[in-house]
């Protein structure tokens, strides 16, 4: 065998054991007399050492030549260590080499394989396998291991059943851009990539299979962030016989049980909150409720004064900063700026001071008494000590330019703590969105999402005030899953396709076989996906989800390790009867 222990697991208990170990080296130091080698594996380092009283001549030398990340066996005894390291579980002891064989050489790796790297983000990325050598990522793979297991264990453990769904299947117009995949079978036709299994879990409803769920990937087209990846990993379930109220209270409970059992963190509180709520306090649909700085709409005290931006503008509303009064003009005026910046895009920004003694100093003194002041800090919840800021403009650009400042002071405050978990149900979305290009409406989630039964005869005359049957779960700002109540009525569905622009003939082409399901006694069913890379890094206190998968892709989407996506041949590109013109 390869190895009697692993290089994380002996102690003081184990010394005069013989035995046998495999790793690779992290490091050594050669005092020409004596060498001591650090050999490191998943499990942890532990010390070898050669010296010339107790080792022969020959293997002092074969451990002088050992390079940085070497592929080694050794045998031989454990030993007392005469300088213990505390900072590690094997410092108590070293192992007195015996025998050693070089399994594997290695070139010098183009960076550091130490928790604290200096290799750059794209360098590491070329080289990702030498990356995942390094502690923080292979924990980090390890506990995305750990959650998806979890994960398993709670559904299975609540009858759900797992099944995997096609990963070739038909294009759709809506949601993202697909990714298409030529048939060559096919002349001229195509697949594409799923961006979710939506319909497929719905005829598993239709099956009868009742509880449904899947760890998939999935595959979008579309602009990347830090936190969004071309092909991504659901945890995606659908349920049958159930309403909203079934949904949110079992996977509130899966939450729930992740939190604890993964961090050991007890979370009792769910709050929920209608989209349009959401977006009055916070400016978005994913409200971070770790802090406070709601808004406060100060419209009806800001205008009819003599402030022409005021007056002009359709919302007025500010946020108040806690301590932030005792902001030097230049720190304000530097908040200014970032707000000015393009990728936030506000004209400026008014603040004012709540000095300690009651009073107040903003920069529109000019326009506003210390009572209409007074009414903006009471608007906004800002007491002694603080700071309010304020914008004005459209009212959704604006609300957006001060949902933007109000994360970014939360954390320049601290106020974001990754190990506090506050997550909220956001529900009540607007069923269909308008676009201004396409001149017609969309489907803010996707056309299978029941509107609210109450809402159903708005669809013809009032189609943009019709609430969803929908909702999200969202953690710490990021939104981690969502899901919907699903149309089950084929008539109902019919209407739906013919409000998003569908003619019969394009519906049928597109979705004819679900609606030809739906003829065949379709349950009420419902469901919800969760974004599992990014539920992953959340619950390890970050929101970059690449640190979390094994082989990401840059920001262009490429890989640069494997250097795809690539050209191929003419002679593939012949058999799929497809021409590439550059």
């Amino acid at each position: 065998m390869y190895r009697t222990h692993d290089c994380g697991s002996l102690r003081a208990s184990d010394i005069n054991a013989e035995v046998t170990l495999a790793g690779w080296v992290q490091k050594s130091r050669d005092k020409g007399f004596m060498v001591w080698v650090d050999l490191r594996d998943r499990y942890g380092i532990t010390q070898l050492i050669f010296d010339e009283e107790r080792t022969d001549k020959a293997l002092l030398e074969k451990a002088q030549q050992l390079g940085r990340e070497f592929v080694i066996q050794v045998k031989g005894t454990v030993i007392e260590r005469e300088s213990k390291n505390a900072n590690i579980p094997t410092g108590d002891i070293e192992i007195l080499v015996k025998s050693l064989e070089v399994l594997s050489e290695s070139k010098t790796p183009p960076f550091t394989i130490e928790d604290k790297t200096d290799g750059g983000e794209e360098l590491r990325m070329k080289y990702r396998y030498l990356d995942i050598r390094r502690n923080p990522v292979r924990e980090n793979l390890i506990f995305r291991s750990q959650v998806a297991m979890e994960v398993r264990n709670f559904l299975a453990g609540r009858d759900f059943v797992e099944v995997e769904t096609p990963v070739l299947i038909k294009s759709t117009p809506e949601g993202a851009r697909d990714f298409v995949v030529p048939s060559r079978m096919n002349e001229g036709q195509f697949y594409a990539l799923p961006q979710s299994p939506q319909t497929f879990k719905q005829l598993l409803m239709v099956g009868g299979l009742d509880k449904y769920f899947q760890i998939v990937k999935c595959f979008r087209d579309e602009d990347l962030r830090a936190d969004r990846q071309p092909e991504f990993t659901q945890i995606d379930c659908e349920m049958s016989f159930v309403e909203q109220e079934d949904v949110l209270n079992i996977f509130e409970e899966m939450t729930r049980h992740l939190l604890k059992k993964v961090k050991n963190v007890d979370v009792t509180d769910f709050p929920r909150m209608t989209y349009r709520e959401a977006m009055e306090k916070y400016g978005n649909d994913k409200p971070d409720i770790r802090f406070g700085m709601e808004f406060g709409d100060i419209s009806a005290f800001a205008k009819a004064r003599d402030f022409k931006i005021f007056n002009e503008a359709e919302l007025v509303v500010g946020i108040a900063v806690p301590g932030g009064a005792s902001y030097t003009r230049k720190e304000i005026d530097k908040l200014i700026d970032w707000v000015k910046r393009p990728q936030v895009g506000a004209m400026g920004m008014v603040y004012v001071k709540c000095n300690e003694d009651g009073s107040f100093k903003s920069s529109v003194d000019k326009f506003y008494s210390q009572e209409d002041l007074a009414q903006w800090a009471e608007a906004t919840g800002a007491t002694a000590g603080d700071l309010i800021c304020v914008l004005s403009g459209p009212a959704d650009k604006t609300r957006g330019q001060l949902s933007a400042l109000r994360m970014e002071l939360a954390e320049r405050l601290g106020l974001r703590d990754p190990e506090v978990f506050a997550p909220l149900w956001v529900i009540d979305f607007p069923l269909l969105e308008w676009d201004e290009d396409t001149e017609r409406y969309h489907a803010m989630h996707h056309p299978f999402t029941s509107p609210k039964p109450e809402d159903i005869d708005k669809l013809s005359t009032d189609p943009g005030n019709v609430r969803a049957n929908a909702y999200d779960l969202v953690m710490n700002g990021n939104e981690i899953g969502g899901g919907s109540v699903r149309i089950f009525d084929k008539q109902l569905q019919a209407l739906m396709f013919d409000h998003l622009g569908f003619t019969p003939e394009e519906a049928r082409a597109q979705f004819g076989f679900l609606m030809d399901a739906f003829e065949y006694g379709a349950p009420p069913h419902a469901g919800l996906a969760f974004g599992f890379d990014r539920l992953v890094s959340i619950l390890g206190g970050q929101e970059t989800i690449r640190d979390f998968i094994a082989f990401p892709k840059n920001n262009s989407g490429r890989d640069v390790m494997i250097d795809a996506p690539a050209t191929i041949d003419d002679e593939q590109l012949k058999e799929l009867n497809l021409k590439v013109t550059v």
